[in-house]
């Protein structure tokens, strides 16, 4: 099992607690002041905002083109346009234009950060040479299956660039790299609170936690029914579009962790509002539940995955698998595509234990590629409910898309968890310093974009 368990995550919200939450904001001073002048404060926002609220100019955010200097750096709008098609090409996904233009103003807002993590990084004497990004680089076109000359290609046919795709690898790099030489060493992990953390560990075995992801939408007596509204109309268009939640999260969800595509890692029933908590212990994996009415606002859930602490849990298996690919010509119909898959399954049909996976991804000119290193869980829901069932030298039924190419997946091997242990000390102590570590990571970067003069044009 992971070890995202075992810190108690903090939870700060209005009228509840918000995981991964910035600091709680502070009750406004002055409150009697400002009702005697007429303008009683909105606590909602943590602001001392008037009652009679009135706009004394328009707001046209069409008006801003996409392309910014930060800092003196230029931002330019094609620098933003390769990044958008990067993330659409990584992510095999067709957007309408309103969710692209959404996905613009997102981009931008990364690109922005990732440039002031690069200038903070300089002022540490911290560059990355042309060698480190062509080696990372190359081993990015690998994991696409690709050479580095094919990765330019598919990059420019995407829309994209090379230049783009080195750049945000810059970002990231430079960005551990000043975090390792400026945060890390000021991290101090106590070992009496080591100790705790194992001890409460204990304490809890055997009970149940979930991965979760929200969507939290704040109302009041005035816009509830609004907001519910908007909240179920929200869930219609998770279920029957091809993003991910994190994608809706990001865009829609007004809790602290957007920014984390509302990921509210390992946590317990006892750490979530009893109505999350109720709707959790009720969900499958890969469900969505809601909108779930809650002190403040409504939340919309997703389950990513749930286990038992220090239990053993089938899904921690690890397999070792074969791989049949089917890939399709650029330009192939559905009905050849249709034609071939049909192909692919009947083949598959015949495969008699490992051994003969060559032999039959040989008749249909599909690849094979080994892996022994898949846990159960970290599959897509259905093909791990798959895969629980499977005995070995069994293949799984044929899946994917016309764009994406065919595959199955046999099982060869499976080593079954024996037991959940606790982990060691130095498993703990790491975690709560990458964890802090993060912490003062988003800190420092809230106070680069506050000092930052970001000019748009």
């Amino acid at each position: 099992m992971g070890i995202g368990t075992y810190v108690k995550h903090d939870r700060r919200r209005a009228g509840i607690g918000r995981l991964l939450g910035f600091a709680a904001l502070g009750a406004i001073a002055g409150g009697a002041l400002a009702q005697e002048q007429g303008a009683a404060p909105n606590s909602a926002a943590g602001l001392d905002l008037p009652t009679n609220f009135q706009l004394f100019g328009k707001l046209d955010p069409n008006v801003r083109k996409p392309t910014a200097i930060v800092n003196d750096t230029v931002i330019t709008g094609t620098d933003l346009d390769q990044r958008v098609g990067l993330v659409l090409a990584a992510n095999n996904q067709q957007l309408s234009a309103e969710d692209r233009d959404r996905l613009k103003l997102q981009v931008l807002r990364q690109l922005i950060d990732e440039t002031l993590q690069i200038q903070e990084a300089k002022t540490a004497d911290v560059t990355i040479t042309s060698a480190e990004l062509t080696q990372s680089y190359d081993r990015v076109a690998k994991n696409f299956n690709r050479t580095p000359a094919q990765m330019n290609v598919f990059l420019r046919e995407s829309g994209s660039s090379e230049r783009s795709l080195k750049r945000q690898i810059e970002g990231e790099l430079a960005w551990q790299r000043y975090l390792r030489k400026k945060v890390e060493p000021f991290v101090n992990i106590g070992d009496a609170e080591v100790k705790a953390i194992i001890d409460r560990l204990e304490a809890s075995k055997g009970t149940e936690e979930f991965n979760l992801r929200e969507i939290y939408l704040s109302a009041n007596d005035a816009t509830k029914d609004q907001v519910a509204a908007k909240a179920r109309q929200l869930i219609a268009e998770i279920q029957k579009a091809q993003q991910p939640f994190g994608f809706f999260a990001r865009q829609y969800s007004e809790a602290s962790t957007r920014g984390v595509e509302g990921d509210l890692g390992w946590v317990r029933g006892a750490q979530l509002p009893a109505e999350l908590a109720t709707a959790a212990q009720q969900m499958q994996v890969g469900q969505v539940a809601g909108p779930i009415e809650i002190p403040g606002g409504y939340s919309i859930i997703y389950l990513t995955d749930k286990r038992q602490v220090l239990t053993a849990d089938p899904r921690d298996a690890r397999l070792n698998l074969k791989q049949l690919t089917l890939r399709f010509p650029a330009k192939t119909t559905q009905a050849e595509a249709s034609t071939r898959a049909a192909a692919f399954g009947k083949a598959i049909e015949q495969i008699q234990g490992c051994g003969t996976v060559e032999k039959i991804a040989a008749t249909v000119n599909a690849e094979v590629v080994d892996n022994d290193t898949v846990r159960i869980r970290d599959l897509p829901p259905q093909l791990a409910d798959i895969m629980l069932q499977l005995q070995i030298g069994q293949s799984t039924p044929p899946f994917g898309s016309a764009e994406q190419g065919v595959r199955a997946l046999v099982l060869c091997g499976r080593d079954d968890p024996k037991t959940g242990q606790l982990p060691s000390t130095d498993q703990v102590e790491n975690q709560l310093q990458q964890q802090r570590v993060n912490l003062r990571a988003q800190q420092k970067l809230r106070d680069l974009r506050r000092d930052a003069v970001v000019e748009y044009r």
